[in-house]
């Protein structure tokens, strides 16, 4: 069935609302905030690793990465196996989830190390690494996406080369 307007506007005052009170919950005392190592930007202070921050990570990467993880993976497990029955693969159904525990695993690795272990013996530039990678999942998502959809797929080829793929042609690919 198709999306209502309502549930899709109930949907993004959840999402905003959800991510507002964990971005917010820092602010108020719950984790806290610091510089990231190289001092371009901030993140969680994982240097002290207290009770206060291991009860924050741990509640945050359950709620922002384990949920949404599960989540991700029972809707495209059901998305692939309506593809089998069809018999039409329209892309590959596990790799937002890949995507998302390539991105974002390194870095909830580092901060849950930082819950037990001090991470400071770790060099800075090292340590932001996993933070740079996870802030770049955005843009690899629009791209597996993009290009994991032949209509979207026929359109980027379009806009390059000037020329449309012919139905055919995209069937023969993706077989």
């Amino acid at each position: 069935s198709r999306l209502q307007w309502s549930t899709a506007i109930s949907m993004m005052v959840f999402a905003w609302l959800f991510a507002g009170f964990w971005a917010l919950m820092p602010l108020l005392g719950w984790g806290e905030y610091d510089y990231e190592p190289l001092r371009t930007c901030c993140t969680l202070d994982y240097s002290k690793g207290d009770r206060n921050y291991a009860t924050y990570l741990f509640s945050m990467a359950t709620f922002n990465f384990l949920v949404p993880g599960f989540i991700m993976l029972t809707a495209y497990q059901s998305i692939h196996q309506k593809f089998r029955k069809t018999g039409h693969y329209k892309f590959n159904t596990g790799l937002p989830l890949k995507t998302l525990f390539i991105c974002w695993g390194p870095y909830c690795l580092l901060c849950s190390y930082a819950a037990v272990e001090n991470v400071m013996f770790i060099p800075p530039k090292y340590r932001m690494i996993p933070a740079l990678v996870a802030k770049a999942a955005p843009t690899v998502d629009a791209f597996v996406y993009a290009l994991g959809n032949e209509n979207y797929r026929g359109g980027i080829w379009q806009f390059l080369t000037g020329q449309k793929i012919e139905k055919a042609e995209v069937d023969n690919k993706t077989k």
